[in-house]
């Protein structure tokens, strides 16, 4: 009998308002029945009051004190006298001939339920009853949201991820709402990111392992050429790099917060180690102080090395690395002389996996590198993005915007 009432919100809501008038209604009953035995009271026994009855010509006959003696209706009214000179006197009045409909001081004939303060309890539990059947519709249809939220969470923890609940209004409800579908739309993005990522790292794995079972099996048979060794090599470091790259892009996405420590890092001490790796070219201008940010060394030493390999891949010519700051912001640009990126691709480009039509036979890189550079970015605060160099020249610039206090 209490499992509905239980399991359902609204039926509670109704109950504990339906309570609450009855309450409400008792208690007003209690006390109007309470008031209405006090006036009584006062109207059977009032206190004395004094008496003076005068002759034609205005001189006193009689004067005292009357007391009214408390009797019923039906007998009249009766009043004692204690005049002045000691003797006592009675006054009986005759009752007063009853109004249609009712007698003195609201007094009405009919059933007692009918008469103070019984009427007044009727009318209580009519308004109750009103009240009872009008809220349940309103609390009924105020609470269907709530059901909708529960079925749809209910469909999500099942596996749809797709599943939404529609946003009405700006309540409480409404926010709850909100905020599930944000978590919704993050979850379903991170699961398809892993999925994703999975899929593509299984197929570029198979790339470099292929040629290292094939150089195993040009060992064995005595046919391998003296570049062998090298070329094995060369696949089980490119093998080792995308490992790597493929585990921290998927602690990036999850959130993970024990990637590193977060401390005062020296932006022109990291580029000018990571220019050197690649004979790259570090501008900064004569006289500019490039102030420490915060951040996690590792991370950004990552980042900076993901955009200039990336450069050495591409470009033909000389490779810059230019340091400016501006406010509260420390700007890194990457500009070379390759082929350039066009312009309907330069925010695909950092989609994981990831590569231009044609840049997929190219030695090196397997598409995770800018990936990588987006999400450090995001994860210290900034933002980077790719465009046409600023002095018009064939190639591409690749702009990483870190603040200062990015990350706290």
């Amino acid at each position: 009998m209490l499992g509905p009432f239980s399991r359902r919100l609204y039926l509670r809501i109704w109950l504990a308002t339906v309570g609450g008038v009855l309450v409400f209604a008792l208690v007003v009953g209690w006390a109007w029945r309470i008031a209405a035995e006090h006036n009584a009271q006062n109207l059977n026994a009032p206190p004395p009051r004094e008496l003076q009855i005068t002759d034609a010509q205005g001189a006193p006959l009689l004067q005292g004190l009357a007391s009214r003696e408390p009797g019923p209706w039906e007998n009249g009214v009766t009043y004692q006298i204690e005049a002045s000179d000691g003797r006592s006197y009675t006054l009986r009045m005759a009752p007063r001939a009853r109004p249609a409909g009712g007698g003195p001081r609201g007094h009405r004939d009919g059933p007692f339920w009918l008469a103070p303060p019984y009427g007044f309890l009727w009318i209580l539990t009519l308004v109750g009853l009103a009240v009872t059947l009008g809220v349940f519709p309103i609390i009924k249809k105020l609470l269907l949201r709530l059901e909708r939220l529960q079925r749809s969470v209910q469909r999500f923890g099942e596996g749809d991820l797709s599943v939404r609940v529609p946003e009405q209004g700006h309540d409480e409800v409404a926010q709850l709402a909100r905020q599930f579908n944000a978590a919704a739309a993050r979850v379903q993005a991170l699961v398809q990111s892993h999925k994703s990522l999975l899929a593509n790292a299984s197929h570029e794995l198979r790339s470099p392992l292929a040629r290292i079972r094939m150089g195993l099996a040009l060992l064995r048979d005595g046919a391998a050429n003296p570049g062998t060794h090298e070329e094995l090599q060369r696949n089980i470091a490119e093998l080792d790099q995308l490992v790597d790259e493929i585990l921290l892009a998927s602690r990036l996405d999850a959130g993970a917060q024990n990637i590193g420590t977060v401390e005062l890092v020296d932006l022109v001490g990291l580029a000018a180690e990571e220019c050197a790796r690649v004979d790259a070219e570090l501008d900064i201008e004569e006289g500019a102080a490039i102030p420490e940010l915060r951040g996690i060394v590792k991370l950004l030493r990552r980042a900076v090395r993901n955009l200039l390999e990336n450069a050495r891949r591409y470009s033909q010519g000389r490779i810059t690395l230019q340091l400016t700051h501006t406010g509260r912001m420390v700007e890194l640009r990457v500009s070379d002389h390759g082929p350039g990126v066009p312009a309907a691709q330069r925010e695909r480009i950092f989609e994981p996996f990831y590569r231009l039509p044609g840049a997929s036979e190219r030695s090196g890189g397997v598409g995770l590198g800018l990936a990588l550079v987006r999400s450090i970015a995001e994860r210290h605060g900034g933002r980077v993005r790719c465009e046409d160099r600023p002095d018009g020249a064939r190639g591409a610039s690749f702009v990483l915007q870190l603040p200062l206090d990015g990350m706290r």
